[in-house]
This record gives C-alpha cells, structure tokens and sequence, in this order.
C-alpha cells in the first residue's frame, strides 16, 4: 500500500501524460437501493472537469450506459465509457461496439420477458445493448430472477453478468473493464483506476500488467472500500479511500497540486 501524498506526487508528476479512470457506481456516486436512483457527489462532476483541463485523459469507465453517464457528465473533456467499453462517448462524438449488434434483437426479447415477470423498477433497460434485473430492494427474489435470468440467456443466445444485488443480460462479446482500461491508458506513461467492486478488479489488474511489461511507468490502483467491498479489492489495491467521499477528496487534492483552477 502507499499513502494519498505518494499517490498524489505520482499522479502530478507528468500531468499531460497521465490518464485517469474512474468507475461510477459505489465510486463517484454512493450505493442506491435503486439504480436509477443513483447520482454522482456534486463535488465529483467538478473535480473531475477540472482534472479532464490538466490530464492528458480522464474517463470514466461504468457498467452504465452513455446515455445515464451523460446526464451528469455532459460537458467536454471528460470522457465516457459505457457498458464495461462496448460503448464511448468523446467531447459527444458516440460509438458502439459492432460485435453487440447481431444481439439487439435478443437483448430486447429478453427485457420484454423481464418486464412482463418482474416490476419495472427491477429491470433496467441500457440503451437496449443489455439489461438488468435488480434483487436490491426485494432480496427475496434473488433465486427466482437469477434463474429466469439463467433460462433466458440460454434461450436467447446473451451472456449473464454477475453485480452487486444484480445480474445482467448482455451480447456475449468479451470485453471487461481490464480491456478498457488497456485501450485507454495505451500511449501514456502514468495512469491511475478507482473503483469498488468485482466488477473493476480487472482494471487493476490490466494495470498492474501494463507496468510489468513496461507499457506504463507507473500505476496507481485505488480502491474505493465500502461495507459491500469484496474482500479481494484490499490485495488488489495500492491505495484504500474510505467511499466516494474519500476518492472525491483525494481527486480535488490532486487538481490543487497541478493548479489547475475551476472552470481550467
């Protein structure tokens, strides 16, 4: 592990050759019973604009959809990063994976089916490339909708995803946060990832290859720990921040070290 001015000295260190990356739910925005419900700190947009004017790129990379990201993050500079990078938006020019495409059909069925057999508060539709169902705010209905869930990706041809309270029905395209993550710190010599979840280990450790074969002078790993941490982010980590609170602190320490002013 190392500390937040260690972490800090590193991140500052070569600004315009830096790339940082933070996932979304559980990092810039706390743990909601219900997914829509779910916003970034007001201090994480701001922070987060200010570093995309001094870093040589800053992203976030989320399970979400474009289209939910762009509601908070709609401005230019900082980039998004949807659907674990089966989706990208820069400064609003969007692009979509076109392995997903030969799957839209079936994503659809299966959302209809979701929502004919659950309420529609459980089942999130994302931009009609995968959809959820959610067991969050009725626990007891985990083993029903993880096996509807389970005949339904058989049935339609769709990869099942594990989340946190959820799962996911998606193109069975492999792609990851480890895949993202290698894309965009390509051609950069530090690069940072926040996250919290199973779901961003394979961020952390697309870092920690890319410093092993030399693609990146150095790497900083940042766990955001909750009381729905997996026990494995401790070990994957270099550094642990306590919630959103604390990454988004960490982050406004950081825009202060490069000088780069509000609004930059």
């Amino acid at each position: 592990m190392i500390g937040v001015d260690a972490t800090i000295a590193a991140l500052a260190a070569r600004p315009a050759r830096t790339a940082l990356l933070v996932d979304f739910d559980g990092s810039l925005s706390p743990i909601v019973e219900r997914a829509d419900d779910a916003r970034p700190l007001p201090e994480a947009v701001s922070v987060l604009e200010r570093l995309a004017g001094a870093l040589g790129r800053v992203a976030v990379v989320s399970g979400r959809p474009v289209a939910f990201l762009t509601r908070f993050f709609g401005g230019e500079g900082v980039e998004l990063v949807g659907h674990y990078g089966l989706e990208r938006s820069v400064d609003g020019a969007y692009a979509v994976d076109p392995r997903v495409e030969p799957y839209l059909v079936a994503v659809a069925a299966a959302t209809k089916e979701l929502e004919a057999r659950f309420p529609r508060a459980l089942v999130e539709q994302k931009s009609g490339i995968s959809v959820v169902a959610h067991w969050r705010p009725e626990p007891a209905r985990e083993a029903e909708m993880l096996a509807t869930a389970h005949e339904l990706a058989a049935r339609h041809g769709l990869a099942e995803w594990p989340a946190r309270f959820a799962v996911e029905l998606r193109p069975p395209v492999a792609v990851d946060k480890g895949d993202a993550t290698r894309a965009l710190v390509d051609g950069f010599d530090v690069a940072a990832f926040a996250g919290d979840d199973r779901g961003d280990l394979p961020a952390f450790a697309a870092l920690a290859r890319a410093t092993e074969e030399g693609r990146l002078a150095r790497a900083v790993r940042i766990g955001v720990h909750s009381s729905e941490a997996p026990p494995e982010l401790a070990s994957a980590v270099d550094l642990l921040v306590d919630g959103p609170a604390g990454l988004v602190s960490l982050l406004a320490r950081l825009a202060d070290e490069i000088g780069e002013p509000v609004g930059g």
